[in-house]
C-alpha cells in the first residue's frame, strides 16, 4: 500500500478505450502504479513497483499479451 501520506488520484487507462464499460483506472504512487477497477473503485487497487509495471507495459505495446 501506498504511504498514508501519498493520495492515489486515479485516471482512466489509455487501453481502456471504446464504448465499451470495462475500464481500468490506474494511478502513480511512489515507486509504484496502482491499478482498480472503474465500475467498483471502492473494492480497493492492486500496487505493482514500477518496474513490473513498466515491463508490462513494455509487453503490452509490443503486442507479446
Amino acid at each position: 500500500m501506498p504511504a498514508a501520506s501519498h493520495r492515489l488520484v486515479f485516471r482512466k487507462s489509455s487501453y481502456s478505450q471504446g464504448k465499451t464499460q470495462n475500464c481500468v483506472e490506474v494511478a502513480d504512487a511512489p515507486g509504484a502504479s496502482a491499478v482498480r477497477d472503474s465500475k467498483h473503485p471502492g473494492a480497493g487497487h492492486l500496487q505493482f513497483p514500477a518496474t513490473e509495471w513498466r515491463a508490462f507495459l513494455e509487453d503490452l505495446k509490443a503486442d507479446r499479451i
